[in-house]
């Protein structure tokens, strides 16, 4: 398992918590570190981790994952964020199982926030990760923040370290272009910790922009896709907002974190191509107006029970 991270010591340790409640323990935690000052590497070595560290001014998302995977040893790599924990005991059990099928090279899990987590965050994430497993995935979508690929593929291609992030779709690309497949898990679910300020969710969705037009170089995003998409999210946010009773305590956070998630967008994607009516609809277009959110496939599994919790 590799991990990266930078000052996660608040986060870290409820991860840690839930690897060691998996029915198929890692056989090795790789963390990879970019300078952090708080208590991250201690707390990493505490649980057993080997410590891999890039400085940084030297710090890609695709290279901190190519110097974690040099030092693994196993063919299956899990690649996590440092700022997730898993939801059940079978997460790597789940993530892992595609991989007796030869054409599999990398599986993703679902994601979902927690009680923190921004309203439009949580749409996100239902959009972008069903409650349907697909095993035979048609699109390079993914996230590293919950996956897992084989090594031995990662040696013919390497993660690319020149892109400002989405190494993970470029490689899924990669894969799905040699003939492989990508599985998608939704019963290896994690909670995905995001408490970011409104330029921090700005530079995010700027820097993914600026590398998902490298990826897809036709791809363009014009002022009228920013102004269409954000006017189309904040309503179909506040309407489920609404719908949950929610709306007096997210009405704010959905107005700025729309407006920051589209015109980081809109400033990464300037001078691109035209964008695909596939790759809009997964990663810009609102959920549909509906009711409440819709309630996870049951599961005959007893979720962590985290110490903190």
């Amino acid at each position: 398992m590799v991990i990266r991270a930078y000052n996660e010591e608040k986060h870290l340790g409820r991860l840690f918590e839930g690897i060691g409640h998996q029915t198929r323990q890692p056989a090795e935690i790789i963390l990879v570190d970019s300078g952090s000052s708080d208590r991250t590497v201690e707390l990493a070595r505490s649980f057993g981790a080997h410590i891999v560290h890039i400085e940084p001014q030297e710090f890609t998302f695709g290279r901190s994952l190519n110097l974690g995977i040099q030092k693994a040893s196993q063919e299956l790599i899990v690649i996590a964020s440092a700022h997730v924990y898993p939801v059940y005991p079978d997460w790597l059990e789940r993530l892992l199982a595609p991989f007796e099928d030869e054409r599999i090279a990398l599986t993703y899990g679902k994601q979902r926030g927690n009680e923190q987590s921004f309203f439009s965050e949580k749409q996100i994430f239902y959009q972008w990760y069903g409650e349907q497993s697909n095993l035979h995935q048609s699109h390079p979508f993914c996230n590293n923040a919950n996956a897992a690929i084989r090594r031995a593929l990662w040696q013919n291609h390497p993660y690319d370290e020149t892109l400002s992030g989405l190494e993970d779709i470029a490689w899924a690309k990669w894969a799905l272009e040699q003939g492989y497949r990508i599985a998608y898990i939704a019963e290896a679910e994690i909670i995905h910790v995001h408490q970011e300020t409104p330029q921090a969710v700005y530079n995010r969705y700027r820097r993914e922009a600026m590398a998902f037009k490298r990826i897809f170089p036709q791809e363009r995003f014009s002022i009228m896709d920013f102004l269409r998409l954000t006017l189309s999210n904040i309503t179909t946010d506040l309407w489920h907002a609404y719908q949950e009773r929610a709306l007096s305590r997210h009405w704010r956070n959905i107005l700025w974190f729309r407006c920051m998630q589209f015109w980081g967008t809109y400033r990464g994607y300037r001078q691109a191509g035209p964008l695909t009516w596939q790759l809009r609809q997964t990663f810009y277009y609102p959920r549909q107006f509906r009711g409440k959110m819709p309630h996870a496939n049951s599961r005959n599994i007893e979720p962590i029970r985290y110490n903190d919790a």
